[in-house]
């Protein structure tokens, strides 16, 4: 197939989140919040939280991965790359990608993480789409993975309402059929960096 006229298809999609759910009265026990008050600023009732160690962003992008190869009817040997969007990744290396590509057997796949927080997964789908029109891919799978329950400080009630833990993927794929992603629109804003940040456990200031 040329890559002129190659459009890229979701034909496959999946998702998982860990057993544990924590509801907004349980956080009510612990900060001082209240189901009315998440409620009305998020929209948010309950979270999923990953209280079992061996249940990682890995693991839980892994299992996503695998039921949208599943929907897709799709060997894990035909992916050509696998991009995961997180902010929590497993390791500052190798890519938590690296890790799930190892555990779905994608052995011919590519993979590398995409670091842009609540936006990654959009970044993901264009890059995605990107890869097939120029014709480096044929199938991308793109994963959303997150244990942030991890490392978000629960007596802050700012945040710690607004994190669960879980993962989504979808299979996409080269078709000559117009139609799928058709357009992407990417942005930032730098300037306003310090407003939404993790400081430290980079190498400005390292985990000690």
């Amino acid at each position: 197939m040329m890559p002129f006229g190659r459009y890229a298809h979701i034909v496959g999609w999946g998702k998982a989140v860990p057993d544990r759910v924590v509801t907004n009265d349980e956080l009510a026990q612990i900060v001082d919040t209240s189901d009315e008050w998440i409620r009305t600023r998020t929209g948010i009732r309950q979270r999923h939280i990953a209280v079992d160690p061996a249940e990682t962003t890995a693991s839980l992008g892994a299992k996503a991965a695998r039921a949208a190869l599943e929907v897709a009817n799709l060997s894990p040997t035909r992916v050509d790359m696998i991009i995961c969007a997180t902010s929590s990744p497993e390791h500052a290396f190798p890519a938590t990608a690296c890790i799930i590509q190892d555990m779905i057997g994608a052995s011919n796949a590519g993979a590398f993480d995409l670091s842009a927080a609540c936006s990654g997964f959009v970044y993901g789908l264009g890059m995605a789409k990107g890869l097939i029109a120029s014709g480096q891919a044929e199938n991308v799978l793109v994963i959303g993975a997150e244990t942030l329950s991890r490392i978000v400080d629960w007596s802050d009630r700012n945040t710690c309402v607004l994190f669960g833990d879980g993962a989504g993927a979808v299979a996409v794929q080269a078709s000559a059929v117009p139609g799928g992603i058709l357009s992407t629109e990417l942005g930032a804003d730098g300037s306003g960096a310090e407003l939404l940040t993790l400081p430290a456990g980079g190498s400005k200031m390292p985990a000690t």
